[in-house]
């Protein structure tokens, strides 16, 4: 085991370790989640979620390689130190209202008990959702032998934590989510948006460093116990197919019985630790003004929407900005277009929107996610409709400029669009709203990316913009735009 200087080691919450992680695989072009064989959007999603500092909630049958996904996830995390035997995995560096019972008691928890390294694969705690998963198996329950010895039942040292404590400063799996009871699963409220575990019996309240990934089946599928909304709200829903025939033979091959050397291999020494900077966990990425707008825009639609029963909270809005910002980090682009905004929109609102419960398919949790996802692209085209771009253009010339600029390539579009009058004088408009209102963004990006590759994708997410509500405006036919420019499709009917 390599040793550890704890003099230039800090405390990293997980979920920057894990945006380090993601990012320092991207930036080098390695697979993240390698371990993991096709299912490409899925892990895309995950990813994403994880990049917005969000947790991912598996949606999916048996035997679709849930727990391998979560475990690859804990893959990604760096080895850390602990206070050796520290039941809650306390960090040696943290100030002491932060510590355990037991390690807050001692004078000098390091001296006392010592550190040990903790690798990322053991950064993970698993719990089996069932009818029997109690307070007990979430939280903890009372030492017996402790209370005997004399000490009282409110005492916190009479507490001993368990599966989500175990998880601290790592990833908490609970598999099958739903089949926990509802009144249990409330339990991992304050976990989620507070992050810490209050326990009213001893007066204790311990905060905790973790990511949650659940699995099961949303609200409106076949299910044990309704997950809470305000739980389900602060989730990111993804849902996972059985894969397809090639990538399953590829699985059955790799994952057949054979003897392995490797089962009786000793442990590897811990790597060393990265030492992350805040400037490397830092957004560097630009998502526009009126990228932001529709963002908006699609979310309260979803709150009129005929479609819909259940409506989105504003973390819905919050999120889809987040994992459009995350798609691009994902795709190593620097500006977001409409296209993001989708990816965005929907990876967000699938578990906060619900279907009018005729349309939700209950034999096919498949199809209702497609309809979902239907529905989400149309409250982007309903807020592109309502958009208020002025377009004061001379219309045929206007329809002259979008079709000799379509017949072009589209990449390095920032250095053409001056020869287009009317195009180009919308693309300014656009340009000024940004800069009036991205509060330095845009320069920031300018200094660090390039200025030719911030402007290509800055003027093409202006002109994308600009094609789809002239297309509302009818000064254009959709047609012009079909394979060229990214159109957001409307739902006019759901059967």
């Amino acid at each position: 085991m390599k040793s550890l200087d704890l003099a230039n080691y800090t405390p990293i919450p997980t979920v920057y370790q894990l945006r380090y992680a993601i990012l320092k695989k991207i930036q080098v072009g390695e697979d993240p989640l390698p371990d993991i064989q096709g299912r490409e959007e899925v892990k895309r999603d995950v990813l994403r979620a994880l990049l917005s500092g969000s947790h991912p909630y598996l949606v999916s049958e048996e035997g679709t390689g849930k727990t391998r996904l979560a475990r690859a996830v804990a893959k990604l995390l760096p080895p850390v130190p602990v206070i050796k035997g520290c039941p809650y995995n306390d960090d040696p560096k943290w100030p002491r209202h932060m510590l355990c019972p037991r390690c807050r008691q001692s004078e000098d928890p390091i001296k006392e008990f010592g550190v040990e390294i903790k690798s990322g694969e053991k950064r993970f705690s698993r719990i089996q959702g069932n009818e029997y998963t109690n307070e007990a198996k979430l939280l903890g329950l009372k030492d017996i032998q402790a209370i005997a010895q004399g000490r009282s039942p409110s005492d916190p040292l009479v507490f001993t934590g368990t599966g989500i404590f175990r998880a601290n400063r790592g990833i908490l799996f609970i598999d099958e989510l739903p089949a926990i009871r509802t009144k249990v699963q409330v339990l991992l409220h304050p976990v989620l948006e507070e992050k810490k575990a209050i326990l009213e019996e001893y007066n204790f309240e311990h905060p905790l460093d973790l990511i949650l990934i659940a699995t099961g089946n949303p609200q409106g599928f076949s299910h044990v116990n309704e997950v809470p909304r305000p739980l389900l709200d602060r989730l990111e829903l993804i849902y996972m197919d059985l894969p397809e025939w090639e990538t399953e033979r590829e699985i059955m091959l790799r994952e057949r019985f054979r003897v392995r050397e490797d089962y009786f291999a000793q442990e590897e020494e811990a790597p060393a630790m990265p030492r992350i900077s805040l400037e490397e966990l830092e957004r560097r990425v630009l998502v526009p003004a009126w990228i932001i707008d529709l963002i908006n825009g699609a979310v309260r639609h979803s709150r009129r929407c005929r479609f819909l029963d259940k409506r989105a909270s504003i973390r819905g809005s919050i999120r889809a900005l987040d994992h459009t910002a995350s798609n691009l980090e994902l795709e190593g682009r620097s500006v977001g277009n409409l296209r993001d905004a989708l990816t965005g929109l929907r990876l967000s609102l699938r578990g906060r929107v619900g279907l009018r419960a005729d349309l939700v398919d209950f034999e096919n949790p498949r199809e209702t996610l497609r309809k979902t996802d239907e529905v989400i692209e149309d409250l982007l085209w309903n807020a592109l409709e309502d958009y208020d771009l002025p377009l004061d253009v001379e219309r045929e010339r206007f329809r002259n400029e979008t079709v000799s600029l379509l017949s072009e390539r589209l990449d390095g579009v920032s250095q053409r669009i001056g020869r287009f009058k009317e195009l180009s004088k919308l693309v300014e408009t656009l340009k000024k709203m940004e800069e009036s209102r991205s509060g330095g963004e845009l320069g920031r990006l300018l200094r660090t990316k390039g200025a030719e590759v911030v402007l290509d994708g800055l003027v093409y997410s202006a002109v994308e913009t600009i094609m789809n509500v002239a297309v509302h405006r009818r000064l254009i036919d959709p047609t012009l735009l079909e394979g060229r420019v990214f159109l957001p499709k409307q739902v006019r009917a759901l059967s």
